[in-house]
C-alpha cells in the first residue's frame, strides 16, 4: 500500500528529515506556508491535492495543525476518513509540554521556529505586509513581550538571524531547543499503525 504525506510547508524540511531517519517509504506533496496567512485557504488547498492523490495512494496522512481553520480542516477529514498528525500547530508539536508552559507564563509570546526564522522576511515582514507598510509594526506587535525561538537544528547562523529578527520587532529573544519534538513521536506514531484495507476508505 503507498503512502502519501500531504503536508503544510512549515514542516517541510523536519518532516523530510524524520522520514530520512526512519527510512520510510513515503511520498510527500506539500501546501505553501503562505496559507497560514490565510487560514480559510488550508482545507480547500488539502482537498485539492487529496482528490488528485486518492486514487494512486493507499494510504494519505494529512500532515497539518488545524493552523486557525476553526475546525473546518477536521471537518474535510472527518468527511473522507483521513488522519492528520496530532496537534493544532507547529509550536505545540515542537514544543509540547514546554509550549503550554511558556504561554501560561507569558501570553505575550511571539513563537519562532527553524522556517519563520529562515523565512522572516517572506513569511512575516511581507506575508504581514510589513515591508511595505512598516509602520504597522507597533499595532501589530504590541501586546508581545518576548520572542521564544523553539531551536529545531541548533545552527548558530539561525540564532543570529532570530536576534535580527528580535532586535527588529524590539523584543527580547529567548532560545529553547526542543528538537522535532512530538512531531516526531506523532509521525512514528502513526507510521506505526497498521493500515487495513476498507472498501470506500478514502472516498
Amino acid at each position: 500500500m503507498k503512502t502519501a504525506f500531504i503536508m503544510c510547508g512549515a514542516l517541510a524540511r523536519e518532516v523530510l528529515a524524520i522520514i530520512d531517519r526512519h527510512g520510510w517509504d513515503v511520498d510527500v506533496f506539500g501546501i505553501p506556508a503562505i496559507d497560514h496567512m490565510f487560514p480559510e485557504r488550508i482545507a480547500p488547498d488539502v482537498e485539492k491535492k487529496f482528490q488528485k492523490l486518492r486514487e494512486v495512494y493507499g494510504r494519505i496522512l494529512i500532515i497539518f495543525g488545524d493552523c486557525g481553520t476553526r475546525g473546518a480542516l477536521d471537518t474535510f477529514l472527518d468527511k473522507h476518513g483521513l488522519e492528520r498528525v496530532d496537534g493544532p500547530h507547529c509550536y505545540e508539536m515542537y514544543g509540547g509540554q514546554t509550549f503550554h508552559d511558556l504561554m501560561d507564563e507569558e501570553p505575550g509570546t511571539f513563537f519562532l521556529t527553524d522556517f519563520l526564522v529562515r523565512g522572516f522576511r517572506g513569511t512575516i515582514l511581507k506575508g504581514m505586509g510589513l515591508d511595505k507598510f512598516p509602520q504597522l509594526k507597533e499595532e501589530y506587535f504590541r501586546n508581545y513581550k518576548r520572542i521564544v525561538y523553539l531551536e529545531q537544528e541548533h545552527d548558530p547562523a539561525l540564532i543570529e538571524k532570530a536576534q535580527t529578527a528580535a532586535d527588529y520587532l524590539g523584543l527580547p529573544l529567548e532560545v529553547r531547543p526542543t528538537g522535532y519534538g512530538l512531531l516526531e513521536k506523532r509521525l512514528e506514531a502513526m507510521m506505526a499503525k497498521t493500515p487495513e484495507f476498507v472498501e470506500g476508505k478514502n472516498a
